[in-house]
């Protein structure tokens, strides 16, 4: 049987479709040789990656998302600031997230803080902001690549790495099959930005102005990228109804996601079972 990769992508909340694709590698008896993620797809790709099976990642995060009250007091524990910050000036820092506190809020106990731990080799992309540029990273400290690889500007501060300032890796690499190439006989890409099926009319809210825009450059990167070489097998969940921050809506995506399992069992499967 031939070997594959895995690339994860962004999408906020629609990334919860990655557990039900790794469902499916569950079911096949197959996993990949090494997983590329970005965002949600870096951390959902980092649970896979230490050992957790598809169906505990989707126990993990029903049980944050069933318990609101739970998942408010996680997310005031993940504040950048205090309530004092805004008498003293620092309203951003009271509004924004702690990407690394976040993490350490919401990640499985299962992740590992390095990346040596990991049972599949994992890249975490992420942005650095003064070099302009992606920075993958594979190697050291694991939570707080991951922490970067999340940052979206004006949700989350930025993560301090080695003296760089680090975003979301959206901004320049969203799904990073180009980062397993020689990695496995087949690269796999999930893609969860998704385009909505119908017109709407309806005024946007500011920070869902920003994340549609986010989601709307990650989508011209992606399809410029596979017009340069292009994976050998795209999976792409029918997530696109939800928005980037839905995550209360976690059960609603995970149910909506089953219908892509039967696609990846059978198109994975010929591929892998193809003798080139």
């Amino acid at each position: 049987m031939r070997s594959f990769a895995l690339a994860l992508g962004g999408g906020g909340a629609r990334g919860l479709a990655h557990i039900a694709v790794i469902e499916a590698f569950d079911d096949m008896g197959v996993k990949p040789t090494a997983i590329a993620g970005t965002s949600i797809g870096a951390l959902i790709g980092a649970a896979y990656a230490a050992g957790m099976r598809g169906k505990d990642i989707r126990h993990h995060v029903l049980h944050v998302a069933h318990s609101p009250g739970e998942t408010r007091r996680r997310l005031l524990a993940a504040r950048a600031g205090t309530l004092a910050d805004l008498f003293s000036g620092g309203f951003s820092q009271a509004t924004q997230i702690d990407a690394v506190k976040f993490c350490a809020q919401f990640l499985p106990a299962t992740v590992p803080e390095d990346f040596s731990a990991l049972a599949i080799p994992l890249i975490v992309v992420a942005t650095d902001l003064h070099r302009r540029q992606e920075i993958a990273l594979s190697s050291g400290a694991l939570r707080p690549a991951l922490a970067a690889s999340i940052a979206i500007p004006g949700l989350f501060r930025p993560v301090t790495m080695d003296g760089r300032i680090l975003i979301d890796g959206g901004a320049t690499n969203p799904l990073p099959f180009d980062r397993l190439a020689g990695r496995a006989d087949i690269t796999v890409a999930v893609d969860v930005f998704g385009v909505p099926a119908a017109e709407r009319g309806d005024v946007p809210s500011a920070w869902e102005s920003v994340f549609t825009t986010i989601l709307i450059m990650g989508s011209t990167i992606v399809a410029a990228k596979q017009r340069h070489a292009a994976p050998d097998l795209v999976i792409q969940p029918n997530v696109a109804i939800f928005r980037t921050l839905d995550f209360y809506q976690a059960s609603a995506i995970l149910r909506t996601a089953e219908t892509v399992k039967a696609e990846v069992k059978k198109k994975l499967g010929a591929l892998l079972n193809d003798v080139p």
